[in-house]
């Protein structure tokens, strides 16, 4: 049994980037000592300087150094450490390592590992809660995993049916099946998936609730049998089923449903003597009925809303409770003001189905006025090996409308330069009615793509004009007079540009001191410059005040402006640029740094053009590369475990010629 006092001094953190300094930071304000863990890639990450200590525990693949628990476990001897936090991700709710850490004689921050196992396997959790009363979505957990027995299940529950790994997370091995015909593949997709992920292809199905919530309640427990819930949080917008955007309090729950739910919570994890820190995930229909997703056996990404709303720091609440001690408020005491929203800076493409990226950071600020979480800075790597997430931006407010405003305000004046993000897509997604209006369901961003992916045609072809006169006063690398005052010719130059990937051409013409006109195709912009400096530029562009962050590297200029980043790059005396990059060519390409899963044909296959021949495995989600064209194998230029680097050939196809029409 455990001791109900467990005191330790050194925490080791067996996580990275902003998970590990968010718990560096409340640590620290309670003084204990810290301990960061690294692998390779991140040997020069802010949390590894921030910590007191920090120990390097192998190449990130693939040895997958995070997850290595006798490799952590040796580090907190080493160091002496004697407690583990986990953080939220990668080993946080795995048993063996909780129960490795317990053998080694070190505190767990977190839940036994009995009830880890009890509520971190999907089937097991289901039963759990419907023998403890909870509301459940009908569907199969069962042991018989042959492919005829789930396929029947799924039609004895009735489509569309929801495809989960049991010990799955994250959005990782779940598939919608809308209907029969696409079960068997999507079935051996999510498996595929859930086996890389988590080392387990086993799933359960479930009925699918159309267009519910996502709702999720906060709980806390101690190990002398208290056990309070801390409200809501809404974390319905979404997409492949990862969250993007969580709020507290949700606008779909009154005070009414917020009690019911949150006894339903408590009443949860009381029955299994949970410790800790904990999340229960409901379904919420339109009709105001919940249902039991999972449990996670954690802190969430998203715990700062909670935080914003309550006045807690919820990490030090599980280092209290961690060292036996009592919780220090009851639910009478739970106060809850104003209102919190969070989203998640990604690096991914939006434009290119939420496509996971890598690279330099060139220009990395954030916005002062907000809370944020990250680990990031400007010069700083992405490495393709971790999840996407690079940062999360907190506002609270005394009301949903003054939080989303700050929001919105913040997320705008925010600059992520060099590694394309989903920055716009997210300001977006706030500025839209029907999440404005607190409607936002799952289907959100699946109903709205089109608008949410539609950029500004204004802020594109201003952002060219601005960048066009950037490249030409700032030409030769060599740095602009502070007001942008230059003598120079007036006759017309024109410049061939790329941005973002679509070719143009301008014409820039000086028309006085500081004064350019920009011609891009029909339209004139009328451009002065006011003030440059090293990474900021002050101008007035058809009339408007206004700035703009950017970063120059030779022929590449990366401009943020209103929010929305663009990469332009100077082609003007560049050769012509190389063709069939889409694959026109014959030749597949891997659209972004990362690991080769599955090679899903052989030299001399003839394939049909959209036919998947390779899936590559980035930031722990998988990605299906397609031929482009017909024709047949020629070449295999990977194997499965094979890293790779973006653009790089994988696959070689013979197009196939059409066949001759006779005379």
């Amino acid at each position: 049994m455990t001791a109900l006092s467990t005191p330790f001094r050194k925490i080791l953190i067996a996580n990275r980037g902003e998970i590990a300094l968010r718990i560096i930071r409340s640590a620290r304000a309670l003084g204990y000592r810290t301990v960061a863990v690294y692998s390779t890639a991140d040997a020069g990450a802010r949390h590894v300087r921030e910590a007191d200590q920090a120990v390097c525990i192998g190449e990130p693949l693939p040895a997958q150094s995070y997850l290595r628990i006798p490799a952590i476990v040796d580090a907190a001897r080493l160091s002496g450490a004697d407690a583990v936090h986990p953080g939220y991700g990668f080993l946080a709710e795995n048993e063996d390592f909780a129960q490795a850490c317990q053998d080694a004689g070190l505190v767990f921050i977190g839940p036994s590992a009995e009830a880890i196992v009890s509520m971190g396997n999907k089937a097991g959790a289901k039963t759990l809660m419907q023998a403890a009363g909870v509301p459940c979505i009908p569907g199969y957990q069962g042991d018989d995993q042959s492919e005829e027995r789930l396929a029947a299940e799924a039609v004895r529950i009735g489509f569309p049916v929801m495809i989960k790994a049991t010990a799955g997370g994250g959005g990782r091995g779940m598939r919608l099946v809308p209907s029969a015909r696409e079960f068997a593949d999507l079935l051996r997709s999510a498996r595929s998936e859930a086996q890389s992920a988590f080392g387990d292809p086993e799933v359960i199905l479930e009925r699918a609730i159309v267009e519910p919530r996502h709702i999720e309640i906060q709980v806390f427990a101690d190990r002398h049998g208290n056990a309070i819930h801390l409200g809501e949080r809404d974390c319905s917008v979404q997409r492949r089923h990862q969250k993007l955007i969580e709020e507290a309090p949700s606008p779909a729950v009154d005070a009414a449903l917020r009690a019911r739910m949150g006894a339903t919570a408590v009443a949860a994890v009381k029955a299994i003597r949970y410790e800790g820190a904990g999340t229960l995930e409901f379904l919420l229909d339109a009709e105001g009925n919940f249902y039991f997703m999972e449990m996670n056996t954690r802190l969430q990404v998203e715990h700062p809303v909670t935080e914003a709303i309550t006045g807690l720091d919820l990490v030090a609440l599980q280092l209290r409770v961690a060292a036996g001690e009592a919780l220090p408020i009851t639910q009478d005491e739970v106060r809850f003001s104003g209102h919190a929203i969070e989203v998640r800076l990604c690096a991914e493409d939006a434009d290119k189905g939420f496509m996971p990226q890598s690279g330099t950071m060139a220009l990395w600020e954030m916005p002062a006025q907000l809370r944020v979480e990250h680990a990031m800075r400007s010069g700083g790597e992405i490495p393709p090996y971790y999840d996407s997430m690079i940062a999360k931006i907190i506002s609270h407010g005394d009301t949903r409308d003054a939080a989303l405003r700050k929001l919105m305000a913040g997320l705008e004046d925010a600059v992520a330069l060099g590694v394309t993000t989903n920055q716009a897509f997210l300001h977006r997604c706030l500025d839209h009615a029907v999440f404005a209006a607190g409607g936002a369901t799952t289907a959100f961003i699946a109903q709205n793509q089109d608008a949410l992916l539609a950029s500004d045609t204004t802020v594109r072809a201003r952002a060219a004009a601005i960048a066009a006169v950037l490249l030409h006063e700032t030409a030769h690398g060599a740095r602009p007079p502070a007001t942008g005052r230059r003598m120079a010719h007036s006759l017309p130059i024109s410049l061939r540009l790329e941005v973002d990937g679509r070719a143009l051409s301008a014409a820039v013409v000086r028309v006085g001191q500081g004064r350019y006109e920009v011609s891009i195709g029909e339209v004139t912009h009328a451009v002065a410059l006011d003030e440059v400096g090293d990474h900021t530029a002050r101008f007035v562009c058809d009339g408007l005040g206004e700035q703009a962050a950017f970063h120059r590297d030779g022929a590449t200029l990366l401009l943020q402006y209103r929010g929305v980043s663009s990469r332009i790059e100077d082609k003007t005396r560049a050769a012509t640029a190389r063709q069939g990059e889409a694959g026109g060519d014959g030749k597949v390409r891997a659209s972004m740094n990362g690991r080769v899963v599955a090679v899903m044909t052989k030299v001399g296959d003839h394939v049909a053009a959209g036919q998947p021949v390779v899936t590559l495995e980035a930031m722990k989600m998988e990605h299906v590369h397609a031929a482009a064209v017909a024709g047949t194998v020629v070449a295999l230029h990977v194997k499965p475990g094979d890293q790779v680097a973006a653009s790089r050939v994988v696959v070689e196809i013979d197009i196939a010629q059409p066949e001759a029409v006779p005379a």
